[in-house]
């Protein structure tokens, strides 16, 4: 069954054209698809109703078109039901020839545009128009309260067929609601920075790492999402990274400790001049993302860690495939620009909630044109890891990084594909999802000493509340420095570094917990 469109759209000469310029086989699926479309679901009575103007075109008696902007409050193109829309149409210039065309072709083709989000809808049908003594009750229901001026007519369109169009092309542009939503985070926080009173000096300087780093830039990515750019005070070079390579930087946790937070470097790994970081808001969390976009700024003084990577890229001459899912695009980014600058083949799957999520988006999609596809959550563009995979060659390393449920999608996926483990390369942000946690003790050999570790409590967090100096770097088992020996009890591994040797023998404090009612470590 073909999509209603392509019946209306797709003429003889139409199809001819395809042919002639190679594109008949891939228009061809879309005389084959089950949803015909033609009815309109609750998605596009959203997007229609939530729109404030459209693009009308009629066709006159002598052939020629006339394409008309109609505009007025969000809404006033209104849904009646799954194959009707209706609007007010007011006295304008007195032309009248939208309405004279539609006397003589009722045929009409309209275009809404949503321009901040880069989205699309085409619709077709045909125009029956409605005088107030014929239909008092729909001239009453078009009616805008806030809007007096006398209706001359109503415009009902029967929908025959719609299609969501390409985005590409469309320049984003914002109206001013749109900019009221996009700093209202920011207006936020400055209105909260505000109401603090002024009781202590600004922070210039934060932690005790080995590299010195001053905040050089702060760029807002997303609403949610703030770039820092970090240089050297003096403009030196900055120690050589790879992609994949992750930086520790100073934070205060909410309950006042002094911690650290591993953040991927985005930047290109070919510059020497600055690291970028980009740093997700989550304020549900510890307090550490909500300490940077709350406290860093311009000009702060910053004692790093070294530079370190657990998530490198691996030499192969077979294309290779990165995915990233929201945040995750920050270590992909830098692959993705190493991979272009050594002329080798890849693909980039990068998906978002929304274009507005998409961090480094538009940038990506402009330099690697050919080599990136995008899918946004709220407009139904799902990512398809089983059809990647399967399009995969068969000795392509493939990389993923973002949330928790798309590592293990991808994972679970590539087992049933019998993917060999050792081309699934990944990072996470946060530990593996495991079953409820319990409460359990922890005894320390060489110093003596019992801790009990809270069913919400990592065994890391717990010495380091006490007191204990232990090595920590990444905080959700991807590196391993964490690790120490066990000696006794039941060890439940949740770490992504330790080989199954060594998990006879260490244990990952930062993520892995106990099975057993106490364990043994030699610290």
């Amino acid at each position: 069954m073909p999509r209603a469109f392509s019946t209306i759209t797709f003429t003889d000469s139409v199809k001819a054209a395809q042919t002639r310029y190679h594109s008949r086989d891939s228009n061809r699926g879309f005389e084959l698809a089950e949803d015909t479309r033609s009815d309109m679901t609750e998605r596009e009575a959203e997007f229609i109703e939530a729109r404030d103007s459209f693009y009308m075109a009629t066709v006159g008696e002598n052939g020629w078109p006339y394409v008309q902007h109609r505009g007025g409050p969000a809404g006033f193109l209104k849904v009646l039901d799954s194959n009707t829309l209706g609007f007010a149409d007011f006295r304008g210039n007195v032309q009248y020839l939208s309405v004279g065309n539609l006397n003589a072709n009722d045929k009409v083709s309209i275009i809404l545009m949503d321009y901040a989000n880069r989205r699309r809808l085409k619709i077709w049908g045909r125009v029956r128009i409605v005088h107030e003594l014929e239909n008092p009750e729909l001239i009453a229901a078009l009616e805008d309260p806030s809007y007096r001026a006398r209706i001359e007519r109503a415009m009902v369109i029967a929908v025959e067929a719609w299609d969501w169009n390409c985005p590409q092309h469309i320049t984003p542009r914002y109206t001013d609601a749109d900019i009221e939503q996009l700093i209202a985070p920011l207006q936020a926080e400055l209105k909260a920075l505000q109401a603090k009173p002024i009781a202590t000096a600004p922070i210039t300087a934060l932690g005790k790492g080995a590299l010195e780093l001053v905040i050089s830039g702060i760029r807002q990515l997303t609403p949610q999402v703030r770039a820092f750019e970090l240089r050297h005070p003096a403009g030196a070079d900055l120690p050589v990274v790879a992609a994949g390579s992750h930086i520790n930087v100073p934070v205060t946790l909410k309950n006042g400790q002094a911690s650290v937070r591993n953040y991927s470097i985005a930047s290109n790994p070919a510059r020497r001049d600055i690291y970028e970081i980009a740093v997700l808001r989550q304020d549900d969390g510890d307090g550490g993302s909500s300490f940077v976009h709350q406290h860093y700024q311009l000009g702060m003084m910053l004692h790093c860690g070294l530079p370190q990577n657990d998530f490198f890229l691996v030499d192969s001459d077979a294309p290779t495939v990165l995915i990233a899912g929201g945040i995750g695009i920050t270590p992909i980014k830098a692959m993705a620009q190493t991979l272009k600058a050594q002329s080798k083949a890849f693909h980039l799957h990068y998906a978002a909630r929304s274009r507005r999520d998409m961090a480094y988006g538009d940038r990506l999609q402009r330099d690697l044109a050919g080599q990136i596809t995008v899918y946004f959550q709220d407009e139904d563009q799902v990512l398809d890891i089983e059809h990647v995979l399967k399009m995969a060659a068969n000795a392509s390393p493939v990389y993923v990084c973002g949330p928790t449920g798309l590592i293990s999608a991808v994972q679970g996926i590539a087992k049933q594909l019998q993917i060999a483990t050792e081309r699934i390369h990944f990072e996470r942000f946060t530990s593996a999802p495991h079953g409820e946690n319990t409460a359990f003790e922890v005894v320390l050999r060489r110093s003596q000493r019992i801790i009990p570790i809270a069913a919400d409590q990592s065994v890391l967090a717990a010495m380091q509340a006490a007191g204990i100096d232990t090595l920590s770097d990444c905080g959700v088992g991807n590196c391993g420095t964490c690790a120490v020996k066990v000696l006794s009890g039941e060890v439940e591994h949740r770490d992504n570094v330790l080989n199954q040797n060594e998990r006879t023998r260490l244990m990952c404090i930062c993520v892995s917990r106990a099975k057993s009612a106490r364990l043994e470590l030699n610290l």
